[in-house]
């Protein structure tokens, strides 16, 4: 999931995160985020199966703002606490 400038979730799913947040960047992404840099990456899980990343972006859009915001707060607290499986070593800004 990205927030934009605006403080919007854009969530999405993909096979190769680094190469998608590098194209969300360039501004020949999602067209939805064209233009609403910077953007912060805010929270990702791996699937082993595509099919369950799928559904799980299907579940995550249906999440209310304040979902949304737990889910980030969970996951940032993880990441801060140096949760090795949370590391992601590209760049969103």
């Amino acid at each position: 999931m990205i927030e934009d400038k605006n403080g919007t979730y854009y969530s999405g799913y993909t096979k190769d995160l680094n190469n998608r947040i590098d194209l969300h960047v360039k501004g020949t992404g999602a067209k939805y985020l064209r233009g609403r840099s910077p953007l912060r990456l805010v929270f990702c899980k791996e699937y082993k199966y595509f099919k369950n990343a799928m559904i799980a972006e299907q579940r995550l859009k249906r999440l209310t703002r304040k979902h949304k915001q737990n889910l980030i707060h969970i996951f940032e607290s993880k990441l801060n606490a140096g949760a090795p499986e949370l590391r992601f070593e590209g760049k969103v800004s």
